[in-house]
């Protein structure tokens, strides 16, 4: 099976197309696990679920935006969770019933890997969805912001300020 991966730097697509076992040397062993063979990691584990970064969160086999840290929320179930996509389009829903239950699965729609689910249970003034997306699926791209603090007095004698605005990442 092979798979149309894309690299890890922004906004720059890659023609190549990786094989399972080429995913296997790209991905941790436990992203591999979970992203192609739909596990999941344990609660208040992974990386993400209580990060407040902002930023972009991204699909870890392909690159995919799936998630805007302006979404995220803190559901107490110790997976990051999201009240609904970046892009409605760059996901999957689909119907899960393994584990004795009825569930919607969320799959990344550019190379069908594994993400998590999506339940109703969400807060109900953002639409009331929660979609529950295990860490090691997600490559945050941090969200630079800017520093208007900085003046620079450029024609002092005329009375000229310059702003010069320096951008960092939010800790």
């Amino acid at each position: 099976m092979t798979n149309k991966v894309f690299s890890n730097k922004p906004d720059e697509i890659s023609n190549e197309v990786f094989s399972d076992k080429e995913l296997k040397k790209k991905l941790t062993p436990e992203q591999y696990k979970i992203l192609r063979e739909k596990g999941t990691e344990a609660p208040f584990s992974g990386e993400y679920w209580n990060n407040h970064e902002r930023g972009m969160y991204k699909c870890a086999a392909c690159g995919n935006v799936l998630f805007s840290s302006d979404t995220k929320f803190d559901s107490g179930t110790g997976w990051p969770s999201f009240t609904t996509p970046a892009n409605l389009e760059n996901v999957e829903l689909h119907e899960d019933t393994s584990h004795g239950m009825s569930r919607t699965e969320v799959t990344c729609k550019n190379c069908g890997s594994h993400l998590g689910h999506v339940f109703d249970d969400g807060p109900s003034d953002a639409g009331g969805k929660r979609y529950c997306i295990n860490s090691a699926c997600l490559l945050l791209e941090k969200k630079l912001t800017p520093n208007f603090n900085k003046l620079r007095n450029n024609h002092p004698e005329k009375g000229g300020f310059v702003l010069f605005i320096d951008f960092y990442d939010e800790i």
